[in-house]
């Protein structure tokens, strides 16, 4: 007989023995060694103070890991987001310091209560609205313009300049400022990170393990202490102070919140976009089931908690999340031990990360972007001429405008494409594919034929305000050209999942015109929702409209049946 206690323990290691496991706790090891100094590089792109950074990295991992559906997905500062929140603050508040980190602080908070919008709305596949190529485009620009501006970091000088062209003019009137010794000290990072990477490449991954980012940091302090490295004009981190005792919500103006907003709104996109591809694409490989609201509510709380305690935005970034999985983590225990272990390196060496050499950082960053510019995720795209466009737009609008605006630009691209497709309004007349119950395009297939006395017609967009006026006036000249005597026409709206008002009222038109005409009308292959709406807004205007969810074959039926009255009804079924 089991003991009541043997049994609860059973059932205890039975649920939780799965979650408990050695690989996680070695994935949060070696994450904890490349998410800190990336925490730390990337508080430096957004001109924030380094503990930004860490407040960033710890919300992310704490509340993701708590709240989130993906078992691989690391949530933690982002390139793309610092770059973003620097070119704000740098708009709004110039030189002021003070000001920057409270704007920071507003739009931290205001993407994350964006985010919490997002996910109360149930908008989980908002990404979509955003085409691929040009968010490759974006993501491409802005590793360059990473890139080039870390050269204040290489070289030790201070440019203010924003946009890019201006930007490496200062830099190149600066020669004679040139620190060479930060030169060097950032070459030599880089031909380390460029080794490691090697080596992992030649040993098939044999040396996954080892943190390349912790090792290049770890030898910047010991060359600093050993050789001085100040001395040279070579900086290092500086102080850092983690406020985590002191949430505060930021005392700014009601302009300054909405122009915040409106940036904000473009920030969630980006960073959406980049945490939902990566959740995305390793849940299709373990064939996990994810939730992307939930992934917004955690999203949107740890941006909203990283805000609150001046940290920086926070997304799924895909190198992080990629790495977690190479190291072997099997459940999201492992951003938690990553946190805890982090923790851990934070109260107890923190003096020496402030020694950290910003060369060093800026390698990192470097060699970090450097991956994501690489031409081939572009070659799919290249084969079509508009999405060859779309990518060069995207890339020119970030280093011709700047990060803010090639941001606006490449999500305007996204909405003025998404709209043009479905503002189209293109109908087909459909006819019989030789015996069977196949009704097809006639510009399609020629070989199909009409049915006498029937046309059918059939958008082949979704109808809706933008385009059911020009769809239904297409409608009506089709009937109308049509040399063959007509007493049924048949409108199949498989296309449309919905209607708004816009679309009622120019089908409730097209319903009076076909009167008018004495044409029988007969709506076939209506969505639930459609029939629902049509039914309660035209339905009793006009009974003679036969309202149908069953296919096209059989609505021909009932047009031969309205025809000839006297054919049996059962010929409807057969």
């Amino acid at each position: 007989m089991k003991l009541p206690a043997k049994d609860a323990l059973q059932k205890i290691r039975a649920r939780y023995v799965g979650y408990l496991n050695w690989q996680d706790l070695i994935a949060g090891l070696s994450i904890a060694g490349l998410l800190l100094p990336q925490a730390l590089a990337y508080s430096s792109i957004g001109n924030l103070p380094a503990q930004a950074g860490i407040i960033g990295l710890f919300a992310g991992l704490l509340c993701y890991g708590l709240l989130g559906s993906s078992r691989f997905a690391l949530v933690s500062p982002t390139s793309s987001s610092a770059v973003v929140l620097a070119a704000t603050t740098m708009t709004m508040a110039e030189d002021n310091a003070g000001l920057r980190l409270i704007l920071a602080s507003g739009l931290v908070i205001m993407t994350g209560v964006i985010f919490l919008l997002a996910a109360a709305t149930r908008m989980g596949n908002v990404t979509d609205f955003i085409a691929k190529p040009v968010l490759r485009g974006f993501t491409f620009g802005l590793a360059i313009v990473i890139i080039i501006k870390q050269s204040t970091s290489v070289l030790n000088i201070t440019v203010q300049k924003d946009n890019l062209f201006l930007f490496i003019l200062d830099v190149l009137r600066q020669f004679r400022s040139w620190n060479y010794a930060c030169l060097a000290a950032t070459v030599l990072a880089l031909v380390f990170l460029a080794l490691m990477e090697w080596l992992r490449r030649i040993r098939n991954g044999q040396f996954r393990n080892i943190p390349s980012g912790t090792l290049v940091i770890i030898a910047g302090i010991v060359a600093g202490r050993l050789l001085d490295l100040p001395s040279y004009g070579i900086p290092d981190v500086g102080s850092i102070k983690l406020n985590l005792n002191n949430p505060i919500l930021p005392d700014l103006s009601y302009p300054e919140w909405m122009q915040l907003f409106e940036i904000g709104i473009a920030l969630v996109f980006i960073l959406y976009a980049e945490s939902y591809g990566s959740i995305r694409s390793f849940a299709m490989k373990h064939h996990d089931t994810i939730y992307p609201n939930r992934d917004l509510f955690a999203l949107g709380i740890s941006n909203l908690v990283s805000g609150i305690f001046q940290g920086m935005p926070v997304g799924a970034g895909y190198s992080a999340t990629a790495a977690n999985e190479a190291y072997g983590a099997k459940t999201r225990l492992a951003g938690l031990y990553a946190l805890a272990i982090t923790l851990v390196i934070i109260l107890t060496v923190l003096p020496f990360i402030e020694w950290i050499p910003v060369p060093v950082l800026a390698a990192i960053v470097i060699s970090t972007m450097a991956t994501t510019l690489s031409l081939s995720s572009f070659r799919l795209y290249f084969n079509w001429k508009i999405d060859r466009l779309l990518i060069v737009a995207s890339v020119l609008s970030v280093l011709l405008l700047g990060v803010l605006q090639g941001l606006m630009i490449a999500i305007a691209i996204s909405l003025l494409m998404m709209l043009r497709q479905n503002s189209k309004s293109t109908v087909s007349v459909l006819g019989r594919l030789g015996q069977s119950h196949d009704f097809v395009s006639l510009s399609v297939f020629p070989e199909a034929q009409p049915v006498a006395g029937i046309l059918i017609l059939r958008p082949d967009q979704s109808m809706f305000f933008a385009n059911a006026d020009r769809i239904l006036l297409q409608a009506r000249y089709i009937v109308s050209a049509d040399s063959q005597p007509v007493h049924t026409v048949i409108l199949s709206l498989e296309q449309t999942t919905d209607l708004d008002a816009t679309s009622v009222e120019a089908l409730r038109d097209f319903f009076v015109e076909m009167r008018k005409e004495n044409k029988k009308l007969i709506l076939a292959r209506l969505k639930n929702p459609v029939h629902r709406i049509l039914q309660s807004t035209l339905g009793r205007q006009f009974p003679e409209v036969s309202l149908s969810r069953l296919s096209v074959e059989r609505a021909v039926r009932l047009a031969h049946i309205k025809a000839n009255p006297k054919k049996s009804v059962y010929s409807l079924f057969k």
